[in-house]
């Protein structure tokens, strides 16, 4: 099937074509006949790189009326604001929280790419665009299975669709195993197909040699289908780690490909990319330049030194422009080599000929466990560039005592089957509230109503959906948040937690600081900071045993200024971590530079970002929430919203 045979405008298929895409991939012409462009809903389970994206412009460029394209992340949003806004006659607006436009604004661009949270935070302040979406476009849509985003994602999807009745669903993965399910639960076309444009091949190295499966068959060097085999020279010792890595690293790069090698934390991803900075694989001045013109951190330096060596790292102690920079030049062939934790392989595109993955299991707070299936078939499906590799491989680095044990757990494996998360107590309170607030309904009924359409209620018996809804309105109208009267509604205080998206925990904290407060002799700009970095809202910081003793006695000292006594906290040591976040804070509003709090603190400087952005929404919250509640506490929070 050819681009020119579509229902596209002429300017459309000339854009495309100048792009060398003439001729549909199967994956691609197989939505096409399954309706995608005629109104169709539809679930494209296909590999990383066979076209998904093409498909969900297919949607948007033929619906009659305008697109939303949901993403988990922003740096996905990014990366397709930027490709959407090449489509000729196409006006694009994002919205992910770091790059936000008013809801009139978007409700004037053809096209809105926006995170999961930003379209259900549009929807509960009754933002008039939602009504005329005519397609959504939902990528990464497996990730309804995680705890994080998953509730939010499907009661998103599941109120859109009362919102904008008959909108075409479109919904994209490449990991998601039980691809039949969702499509059921969206009442969707099913397109699967493990076609790829680079084969790929996936292997386990132990004790010099890889060997792969046999999935791979164009340029692979494979045997009559069965397994190929590959001996990796180690400059050290091949049962090390480490050592096998940067040779299966190294050989990549010096066949002229890119790789991607997956560690378990920052730490690990910091000290092989500057192991690997040695070995002199690459030249990069220009993007080390680019680098260290973004801050003076000891971070922000180290990445630059390694940069300048062709390597890179990347991890979320980064701030986002450090990981903006390092995925383009990577995506330039300006990079040979990122050392990442696995949270790169979660959408961005950075394919690369060679992905090695060190670390399969990672710390959790109890022991070590094993990464997921699904997230290994992430991090391997990089592996391979279009047009520029004849195939990709993905290498699981083990040993002669893990090696069976990998290979059963992810070269054969399907991933793990998604489930819904929405049953979770905290999920299922702020979900009702959003439900009731936004006056999608007034009654036990109603609400089973708007949960009827998601993923959780579609395999769910009515009789337990209806139990754990009455516990969540319970725990509501106990928290203050709802009224229970002939008809169910929001209060006062409920409605300003829903509409300033943050949980009713959250609020329930915000409001018992209040009252704190006002009793207490004087509250400062600490207190303020406080409260808010004590709820669940606000990213733990982490707190090191050589700074334990030292931020103890900051909380003595300042006792006085907080609305938890030391003796009173139920969790000491989240309690303390907030503490320090309050203190980080503090002494930013205060004027200390970012090098000067990441050297003191411990902290990357992305975590500073983050921690700055979240407070700054925090603090608004809580200014809005104070103005609902009885509470006579003179706190600073829209001055120190200002200050951040």
């Amino acid at each position: 099937m050819r681009v020119r045979d579509l229902p596209l405008s002429s300017s459309v298929i000339e854009h495309f074509e100048s792009r060398g895409i003439d001729d549909l991939y199967p994956p691609q012409a197989a939505a096409v006949e399954a309706g995608v462009t005629e109104g169709e809903r539809l679930v494209a389970a296909v590999p990383t790189a066979s076209g998904k994206t093409f498909v969900a412009s297919l949607a948007m460029l033929t619906a009659d009326g305008p697109g939303l394209y949901i993403v988990p992340l922003r740096a996905l949003a990014r990366e397709k604001y930027e490709t959407f806004s090449e489509l000729p006659d196409v006006s694009v607006g994002i919205s992910t929280g770091d790059v936000d436009q008013s809801a009139e604004d978007l409700g004037e661009h053809d096209v809105v790419v926006a995170t999961s949270e930003k379209v259900d935070s549009a929807i509960r302040n009754g933002a008039d665009w939602i009504a005329d979406l005519a397609c959504v476009v939902v990528d990464e849509v497996h990730l309804v299975g995680t705890a994080g985003r998953g509730p939010t994602l499907e009661v998103t999807l599941a109120t859109l669709q009362r919102r904008a009745p008959g909108v075409q669903v479109v919904a994209l993965s490449a990991t998601v195993a039980n691809p039949d399910e969702i499509a059921d639960w969206l009442d969707a076309r099913l397109v699967q197909s493990t076609w790829r444009p680079v084969d790929l091949r996936t292997g386990v190295y132990a004790e010099g040699s890889v060997t792969f499966d046999a999935g791979a068959s164009a340029g692979a060097p494979a045997d009559d289908g069965d397994d190929a085999s590959l001996d990796v020279p180690v400059d050290g010792d091949p049962a090390d780690a480490t050592d096998a890595t940067d040779a299966l690293v190294s050989g990549a790069v010096d066949d002229g490909g890119q790789a991607l090698a997956f560690v378990r934390s920052r730490r690990e991803a910091e000290a092989l990319a500057e192991r690997l900075a040695e070995s002199g694989l690459g030249d990069s001045p220009d993007v080390a330049a680019e680098v260290r013109g973004l801050d003076g951190t000891e971070t922000g330096r180290r990445l630059a030194d390694c940069v300048e060596d062709g390597v890179a790292f990347h991890h979320a102690g980064l701030r986002s422009a450090h990981r903006v920079a390092v995925e383009r030049a990577f995506r330039e062939r300006d990079l040979r080599v990122i050392c990442a934790t696995p949270t790169l392989a979660a959408g961005v595109n950075v394919p690369a000929r060679r992905v090695v993955i060190r670390d399969q299991q990672r710390y959790t707070g109890s022991g070590m466990e094993w990464l997921p299936t699904l997230e290994v078939h992430q991090m391997c499906g990089r592996a391979g560039r279009p047009g520029l590799d004849p195939y990709g491989e993905a290498v699981l680095v083990g040993d002669a005592t893990t090696r069976e044990e990998l290979w059963e757990r992810y070269v054969e494996a399907d991933p793990e089957h998604v489930e819904s998360r929405l049953a979770d107590p905290n999920a299922l309170r702020t979900h009702v509230l959003s439900v009731v607030a936004s006056a999608f309904a007034a009654s036990r009924e109603g609400i089973l109503d708007v949960l009827d359409a998601t993923f959780y209620a579609h395999g769910t018996p009515t009789r337990e959906l209806g139990g754990v809804v009455d516990t969540a309105v319970a725990d509501l109208v106990e928290m203050g948040m709802i009224a229970d009267g002939p008809e169910l509604s929001a209060t006062e205080l409920g409605d300003r937690v829903s509409k300033q998206y943050v949980t009713p925990e959250t609020g329930a904290r915000i409001v018992a600081g209040l009252q704190t407060a006002a009793g207490m002799d004087g509250p400062t700009a600490l207190t303020a900071l406080e409260i808010v970095c004590d709820t669940p809202d606000m990213q733990d910081t982490y707190l090191g045993n050589r700074e334990r003793a030292d931020m103890y006695d900051f909380a003595r000292r300042h006792a006085d200024e907080f609305t938890t006594g030391m003796n009173e906290a139920e969790d000491f040591e989240g309690w303390l971590t907030a503490v320090k976040t309050a203190r980080v804070l503090y002494e930013w509003t205060e004027g200390a530079s970012v090098e000067d709090l990441v050297e003191r603190f411990r902290i990357g400087p992305g975590d500073l970002e983050s921690r700055i952005e979240r407070a700054a929404w925090l603090l608004g919250a809580a200014d809005a929430v104070a103005g609902a509640v009885d509470a006579d506490a003179d706190l600073p929070f829209s001055d120190l919203r200002a200050r951040l």
